[in-house]
């Protein structure tokens, strides 16, 4: 059998891989392993020792000259644009508090989402300037962009929030409306006679 068929072994690793790198590590670390003494130490195979792999960064964590970690989020045709630091979880958007722009419970929930997953909540301070839409698409624009900027603050979070499907761009848009049809996809009432 010739060499070229042979499968090749793909090099990439996961983030599930890096942490089980990271704890192997830091159990290797923790416990050295000594090596037990053979009765005739030339009859018996010299010892290999383990590679011990250093703890990988997972990616690098990506601040401004001002400490903070900026991210641009989008829903349906709203796009935010999100700086996120260390605070007492104060969250501004468009120069108003939260409460004031977002009034509706339901849209503050929403946009709280990201830290109730990393389990930062009050732990961060977001200000965030919003464009275009409605406020659902903009609370949805802004959750987006915090989620972005969360996982480039501490990029330790980024399994969680991605697992929440936070960092998914929610694609879904509103259909075009076509002609012939009262809606996209609603036809004129039908009359017999």
């Amino acid at each position: 059998m010739s060499d070229t068929n042979t499968p090749q072994e793909d090099g990439r690793q996961s983030l599930a891989d890096l942490a089980r790198l990271t704890q192997t590590a830091a159990a290797a670390a923790a416990a050295p392993v000594a090596a037990p003494a053979a009765p005739h130490a030339e009859d018996a195979p010299a010892a290999v020792a383990a590679p011990v792999a250093e703890p990988v960064a997972l990616r690098p964590q990506q601040l401004d000259k001002f400490g903070r970690a900026y991210a641009t989020g989008r829903r349906k045709d709203a796009v935010a644009r999100v700086w996120l630091r260390p605070g007492s979880g104060k969250i501004i958007v468009n120069g108003r508090d939260q409460t004031v722009y977002f009034a509706r419970p339901t849209l503050r929930l929403v946009i709280n989402q990201p830290f109730d997953v990393a389990e930062r909540r009050d732990q961060y301070d977001v200000v965030a300037t919003v464009m275009g839409g409605g406020l659902s698409g903009q609370a949805g624009a802004v959750k987006h962009g915090i989620a972005q900027a969360l996982t480039r603050f501490e990029p330790a979070l980024r399994t969680a929030v991605k697992q929440a499907g936070f960092l998914t761009r929610d694609s879904r848009v509103v259909e075009r409306k076509k002609y012939g049809k009262a809606k996209a996809r609603r036809s004129f009432q039908f009359s017999k006679r």
